[in-house]
């Protein structure tokens, strides 16, 4: 897959980008890391999974580093930056995709802050997949309204992120209207679905199942 050094806010990011050969209309989507502070990188297992289980439905899939974090430029900016980072990826995946008619946001814990964040701001965004996010660290009052439908999953073993937390959460964003929140809890997952077999497959089907029923539908 090829490596991919793109310019960000504080300098170069670094990437990898996998495109759908001879589909310039293909659906794109971007998915982002944890945590940069506690070893979050592009390659974390959770991300990586993501991003092949989107390419393999046929969208070109980009997954980059956080300023600071392997060969991206900069230091950590507590979200604000990192926010920043994703609008930059997001901007270079549409300026080489202009034909594209869908674009999705995934984020897997301090990810799926950032994709929620990312989400307000880009209402071409058409759908969001948030893997354990951490409602127990993080404000996600942000989400008012919540512009468009998506996919929340965590295990219900989480620690990192009690599942307690994300029903909160996912009970505020279902009383908004116009929109529908899919949320799916995995039995005896921990926060990085450690298990491949027992917890990252289903994981990863639940996510495949749903983002490919919502590409069949025309409402958002």
């Amino acid at each position: 897959m090829p490596e991919l050094i793109f310019p960000g806010p504080e300098g170069r990011l670094e990437g990898r980008y996998h495109p759908q050969a001879g589909k310039p209309d293909a659906p794109i989507a971007i998915v982002l890391h944890p945590h940069p502070q506690y070893g979050g990188t592009m390659n974390n297992r959770v991300v990586y999974n993501l991003h092949y289980a989107f390419h393999q439905m046929g969208f070109t899939v980009m997954r980059f580093n956080f300023r600071g974090v392997g060969r991206s430029q900069g230091e950590f900016d507590q979200g604000i930056g990192e926010l920043s980072d994703a609008a930059s990826a997001l901007d270079y995946l549409q300026a080489m995709n202009p034909n594209s008619k869908h674009c999705w946001v995934a984020g897997f814990s301090f990810g799926a802050w950032i994709g929620m964040q990312l989400l307000m701001r880009r209402p071409e965004i058409t759908g969001f997949i948030s893997v354990a996010p951490p409602a127990n660290m993080y404000d996600f009052s942000f989400l008012a309204p919540c512009p468009s439908s998506g996919l929340i999953v965590n295990g219900t073993s989480d620690r990192v992120a009690p599942p307690k937390d994300t029903h909160g959460l996912v009970g505020k964003l279902r009383e908004q209207k116009g929109i529908t929140i899919t949320h799916e809890e995995i039995e005896g997952a921990d926060h990085f679905f450690r298990d491949d077999e027992a917890h990252m497959k289903p994981m990863i089907d639940l996510v495949q199942a749903y983002v490919r029923r919502r590409l069949t539908e025309t409402t958002r």
